[in-house]
């Protein structure tokens, strides 16, 4: 790696949490059920209607998006790889302008490993770089908003209200 390269280097957002599900359950939740823990406040929908649901689709090259109120849709990214129960692996292709940019691949890698009778969940969000000059401000609050996102998730996975 040379200097220009290791300059250019943005560190992934890794978040790490233990979830009291199976690991099967977990990534159900996680990937079927994203519309019951997501925060409604973090859509990027250019017609600006409120979220609806959040869409999944459950194979490798499946799309990855968005549904208004109004019955608009926007892409957020695609299934990248698609591999129940240990993990799934999608592009975020979602600028520092929280907009869908079909040329954009960052990556977002989540993992579920039983552990007895809860599941470690690691979350990786990479490739950080790409988002150029904003691309270390725009790591920031995606850390922070993971970590909102990530406590949603487990207590919808625990069977509690994520709200």
């Amino acid at each position: 790696m040379n200097a220009t390269t290791a300059a250019a280097h943005v560190e992934p957002v890794v978040k790490t949490l233990r979830v009291k599900a199976t690991a099967r359950h977990a990534f159900e939740v996680f990937t079927a059920d994203i519309t019951r823990w997501w925060n409604r406040n973090h859509s990027i929908n250019p017609t600006r209607s409120p979220l609806a649901k959040v869409v999944m689709e459950p194979k490798a090259g499946g799309r990855w998006y968005e549904l208004g109120e109004d019955g608009s849709e926007c892409e957020w990214g695609k299934v990248l790889a698609w591999d129940p129960p240990r993990r799934v692996v999608l592009a975020w292709q979602i600028s520092t302008q929280w907009t869908f940019d079909a040329s954009l691949h960052t990556e977002l890698e989540v993992r579920f490993e039983p552990q007895g009778s809860e599941t470690l969940v690691t979350l990786e969000h990479r490739f950080l770089e790409r988002w150029g000059e904003k691309a270390r401000e725009t790591r920031e609050m995606v850390d922070g908003g993971w970590g909102g996102l990530l406590e949603r998730f487990a207590a919808s996975a625990e069977g509690r209200d994520p709200e």
